[in-house]
């Protein structure tokens, strides 16, 4: 059962590294006196066989006895570090940890405690707190990576649609000319600068707010007498501008709010051509 945010977990499995003169014996007496949360301690003895049991099992934290001259706690630490380890590590020593800690720390482990002064409810909150950032940061880790995926997975979709619409445009242009169909206007800067500052308008707004400004757009464009390919041409190539500068966290919605764009502007456009609308826009394209 996991254990809730802020709570002593019921029970965590770890490994104390130890010196030769140095036993788990009395740690493990003293944390069975305290029922909060039951410890299982494998004793390791140096920093070989440490090293070895780590290897062989997954341990909820690792606990190091600072002991110079037998096991120095803070360059095993950042030993253990330097070679990737990421479990919970607390260092135990019998420094204050005025004169330790910093040190500790400095070295990658989770927490200092000094045997001499630390009771035993601190020091199953400091291994608790100690497994809980680990558990943190491992979660943090994996939404991360879960995050960056989808942006990669909606980068590619985009891109895929972004191929299909330039091959669209390539297939109304040759169409266009296998039907012999004379040349159409050219669109005006104006123009295509205008449709730019639009389409990053829609894409934040959506088009609630934006009726009159597509009215406007689709009045120049039926002024410009431009073809369906040059307006589809245009917009693949501002839609690709605005995915590859928003990068991939906003490809679906640029993407998704873009086709819902050039959907009701084709729709004007054809009312437009309709009602004989296009003088609206003539305005815009001088």
């Amino acid at each position: 059962m996991k254990t809730a945010w802020g709570s002593l977990p019921p029970r965590i499995r770890a490994l104390y590294v130890v010196g030769r003169e140095r036993t788990a014996a009395w740690l493990g007496d003293a944390l069975a006196a305290d029922s909060a949360s039951q410890v299982l301690l494998d004793e390791a003895v140096g920093a070989a066989t440490g090293l070895a049991a780590l290897g062989e099992r997954i341990y909820d934290a690792v606990l190091v006895g600072h002991a110079p001259g037998e096991l120095d706690g803070v360059e095993f630490v950042e030993g253990l570090r330097a070679g990737g380890a990421e479990e919970p590590i607390i260092i135990l020593g019998t420094e204050s940890e005025a004169e330790l800690s910093a040190f500790c720390y400095e070295a990658g482990a989770d927490a200092y405690l000094c045997l001499q002064t630390a009771t035993t409810r601190t020091f199953l909150w400091t291994l608790a707190r100690a497994v809980e950032r680990h558990q943190l940061i491992g979660e943090n880790r994996r939404l991360s990576q879960t995050e960056r995926n989808r942006g990669q997975q909606e980068q590619g979709e985009a891109e895929r649609l972004l191929a299909a619409q330039r091959g669209l445009v390539e297939n109304c242009r040759r169409a266009a000319a296998a039907a012999g169909a004379t040349s159409t206007g050219v669109l005006p800067e104006a123009v295509r600068k205008h449709y730019r500052e639009l389409l990053r308008a829609h894409v934040i707004m959506g088009s609630g707010n934006l009726s009159t400004e597509m009215a406007a757009l689709a009045g120049a464009l039926a002024a410009s007498r431009v073809s369906s390919a040059e307006i589809l041409s245009l917009h693949a190539e501002v839609v690709e501008e605005l995915v590859r500068g928003l990068g991939s966290r906003s490809a679906r919605h640029v993407m998704t709010r873009a086709d819902l764009l050039i959907l009701e502007l084709l729709a004007d456009l054809t009312e437009c051509q309709r009602t004989g609308c296009g003088h609206v826009g003539k305005q815009m394209n001088r």
